[in-house]
């Protein structure tokens, strides 16, 4: 440890006395306050001061600029906001916390009023696609364990969302393990958009002076012959049942060590057999699925314990027994093998040796060596409660475990665990018995002991776990490994992974310069083809004299001599605005419109900047929240000329206008409908007509109508036909996602923009305000329009006055003209007759 009196960290927004001043946490600092940055640090270090001390840089800077620190789960949520509202001067109001148990239009309120919030990512992308805050303002966002940031997790959007729309970004990457590899690690750095890399580990000099070193101990324990046997039954049944997935010619091997992605292999043959409707699929998928519950079996009688190999086989009966239950299961509990696997393990009435061997541990650390903490993991719930059981017999114990469980096992709620982590610290008891929920950045506190019941085959949580000890004393790392067993592949999985991860990182550290090239050339790269689609949208100076004058010539009219349309008139009205925009020739200077170029015509471009696109003309999408499993609402909250609005709709999917609104399905969805004569999809279309007088059903998937289920083409002419002639609703098809996304973009630019039609959400029965009220009951007089509708309710007062109102008296209010006001005037005073038809 560092010698001489401790400093602090003098700062106008940071308590003094609090933080602790460290060199190469300056560092790090100083690297992240100037760009978007990855801090690379052990566990334990400080990521979470660094990411502070810039936070109250930019706060500091900015009196007006917010802060917003994403973590993956509610405990850690918590806890980062009692570091910031204990280390910063700011009042705990200015520091919020958003989780799902806080609703959503508290949410609204609390974002506009605070300076820092802490959230969790999924909170945070629903309110950014629900259009409830913006980013504009706010001037640092933290992602920890920012490791997360890949494939469909909130972090990706969430990153793509802060460049786009901030004024003045900042980002900052924490992850004591950013990636297994440098290219994973590239990858997170590039969703999140960082140019700098930062590194230390804990061979630095500067780094080091603050850790003791760790050595990790791997124990072998020798499986008794009765917990042999119990395994050897149950891998019979595994050989047995992929000597029948082999007839079916979807593998060539039957070994029950048959590694996972072997057996993931084995599913997508599988998964390919069924997409052609091949009966073998659905037989082998069964069978694989009983392979899964097996080799989970052998996997806890081997690494775990018989007791809970006895829970899970308590489970397995149940879900056997109960309605519904699939095939899988029950051929599971009725194979002889099996239940002779179940009787042996009943009549087991002794320890796995791993119980004895963490007793003996313990009492080493805590007796004989003095110690005061601590840490037991293991990978199942049943083993930490077998295990908190047993230990707690000799010290004290209490276990640490997630909030849910799939299988039936009590899980803890989150006050139970900030009880059970402050307990821990003020030394309440010696022992914690976590599962992987105190794996991530939980600040649980120094111990002198972290025990491993079994190795762990990812790097990533094996260095979280062994960052537990070691911080301000020696500690101790041993991994207890069962012989012959899946322990050992794990072992080695384990050692080679977190030995290519270290040196990854040593190299990252080496190589930071030529990463920071790498990201840097991409970025510049990115930049230039903004620079490109911004061009090309607006019509910029390297134009030809020749399109310039083009756009000058004389526009054909809407018909082209013979009555039709002509296909100009079928464009996206963006790409018209944008092409009128263009010979403005008060177009403002480049200064002044950075940021606000929109180059997301009907083709769906990804958009240039949101950043300064107040007074640009937006159109507004209400999304139902049961959509979000598509990433159609995500697109849609990325453009620049698109508002989302996230509601719980009671019909349709989404509303484009007060007239048009919109069911999505699947091909296969739609085919199934059919299939199966389900009824719900037309009950929901005739819902949708009743509300909307445009109602509009997507059919999103490339396939081919007739062949792509075996079903004959004039059931599927029949739902067509009574789609269009029954229910009046017109049917678009699109080619996937983002086909869709342009397709709604674009209806509702011609709605909103081109038909000048407000957003209007029918079907709801209780939350329509007053206002709304008379507005709706206005705008279906002669199909006027919500915005016609609130000039004539202005100019009258009322809706009675509007309805009685004569025709010189409307024909004085802006915006109404002589067919407006005789169509009002016709409607309201013509005999209700039911037989009358319609203009």
């Amino acid at each position: 440890m560092p010698g001489g009196e401790t400093t602090y960290v003098t700062h106008p927004l940071i308590e003094d006395g609090v933080i602790e001043e460290r060199r190469y946490q300056t560092q790090l600092v100083a690297g992240a306050r100037e760009e978007h940055t990855l801090v690379s640090l052990p566990t334990g270090l400080g990521k979470t001061t660094v990411s502070l001390r810039v936070t109250a840089d930019r706060l500091a800077a900015d009196a007006g600029g917010k802060s917003l620190l994403l973590a993956p789960t509610k405990p850690l949520v918590e806890q980062h906001a009692a570091f910031y509202r204990e280390a910063l001067t700011l009042s705990d109001d200015d520091i919020v916390v958003f989780t799902g148990e806080t609703r959503p239009d508290d949410r609204a309120e609390l974002w506009s009023e605070a300076r820092i919030v802490i959230a969790t990512p999924q909170v945070v992308e629903n309110d950014l696609i629900g259009g409830r805050i913006d980013l504009r303002d706010v001037v640092h966002c933290t992602f920890d364990e920012c490791h997360r940031a890949t494939g469909d997790y909130a972090y990706t959007y969430i990153a793509e969302r802060y460049h786009q729309d901030a004024a003045d970004p900042l980002v900052t990457g924490m992850s004591a393990s950013p990636g297994d590899d440098e290219e994973s690690i590239l990858q997170v750095a590039e969703n999140l958009g960082l140019v700098n890399v930062e590194v230390r580990t804990e061979e630095d000099p500067d780094v080091a002076e603050y850790t003791y070193d760790t050595d990790v101990e791997w124990e072998r324990i020798e499986l008794p012959e009765a917990v042999i046997d119990i395994r050897d039954e149950l891998n019979e049944v595994i050989e047995d049942r992929l000597g029948a997935l082999a007839d079916l010619g979807v593998t060539t091997r039957t070994s029950p060590d048959l590694s996972q992605s072997d057996l993931n292999d084995i599913r997508s043959k599988l998964q390919r057999l069924i997409d052609r409707d091949d009966s073998a699929g659905y037989e082998g998928m069964s069978i694989h699925a009983e392979v899964m519950k097996l080799r989970r079996a052998v996997e806890l009688v081997e690494t775990q314990s018989v007791a809970a190999l006895e829970r899970y086989f308590e489970r397995q009966r149940n879900a056997a027994r109960s309605s519904g239950a699939s095939k899988a299961s029950q051929r599971f509990v009725s194979d002889p093998r099996v239940k002779t696997a179940m009787r042996k393990a009943e009549e087991f009435d002794d320890l796995h040796p791993k119980f004895r061997r963490a007793r003996m541990l313990l009492a080493g650390a805590l007796g004989l060596d003095d110690g005061d903490r601590v840490i037991v993991f293991t990978e199942s719930r049943d083993t930490a409660e077998a295990l908190t059981d047993f230990l707690g017999e000799h010290f004290a114990t209490r276990r640490f475990v997630g909030q849910g469980d799939k299988e039936g096992s009590d899980g803890m709620t989150q006050k139970q665990q900030r009880e059970t982590l402050a307990d821990f610290h003020a030394g309440e008891f010696e022992v914690l018995v976590s599962t992987s929920v105190a794996e991530e950045g939980l600040d649980v506190p120094e111990v002198d002991l972290v025990l491993f019941f079994e190795p762990v085959p990812t790097a990533i949580r094996s260095v979280q776990r062994k960052g537990r000890t070691g911080r301000q004393t020696e500690g101790r790392v041993v991994v207890l490994m069962a012989e012959d067993t899946r322990d050992e592949a794990y072992y080695w999985i384990s050692r080679n992974r977190e030995k290519e991860m270290q040196a990854e990182l040593e190299a990252l550290e080496d190589l930071a310069n030529e990463v920071e090239g790498t990201l840097r050339a991409e970025q510049a790269s990115v930049e230039h083809f903004d620079d490109e689609a911004k061009r090309n949208a607006g019509g910029g100076d390297d134009e030809s004299e020749g399109s310039s004058q083009a756009r000058q010539e004389p526009q054909p009219s809407a018909t082209d001599g013979r009555g039709q349309s002509g296909l100009e008139d079928f464009a996206d009205p963006t790409d018209r605005r944008q092409e009128d925009a263009s010979d403005d020739e008060d177009e403002p200077d480049e200064d002044e419109s950075a940021g606000n170029d929109d180059s997301t015509g009907s083709g769906g471009a990804e958009t240039v900047g949101r950043a300064g696109t107040e007074d640009a003309e937006t159109i507004e999408i209400v999304v139902d929240q049961r959509e979000l499993d598509a990433d159609i609402a995500r697109d849609l909250s990325k453009r620049s000329d698109v508002e989302t609005r996230l509601e719980t709709l009671a019909v349709g999917d989404y509303v484009l206008s007060d007239r048009v609104a919109i069911e999505r399905k699947t091909l296969g969805d739609f085919l199934d409908t059919l299939l199966g004569g389900d009824r719900s999809l037309f009950e929901q279309l005739g819902d949708l007509r009743t509300h909307y007088a445009r109602p509009v059903l997507v059919l999103e998937g490339e396939g081919d109508l007739y062949t792509e289920r075996d079903i004959h083409p004039n059931a599927i002419r029949g739902a067509l036909a009574s789609l269009a002639v029954d229910f009046g609703v017109s049917l678009l098809r699109t080619r996937d996602e983002d086909d869709t996304t342009a397709l709604l973009a674009t209806i509702a630019e011609r709605e909103q923009a081109g038909s000048d039609r407000e957003v209007s959400v029918h079907g709801e029965k209780t939350t329509k305000t007053m206002a709304e009220q008379q507005e709706y009951v206005v705008s279906s007089i002669a199909d006027i329009g919500p915005v016609t509708a609130r000039t004539l309710l202005t100019a009258f007062g009322d809706v009675e006055s509007v309805l009685t109102a004569d025709r010189e008296d409307l024909l004085d209010v802006d915006g109404v003209g002589a067919v407006t006001a005789d169509r009002i005037r016709e409607v309201v005073a013509s005999p209700y007759d039911p037989d009358r038809p319609g203009d």
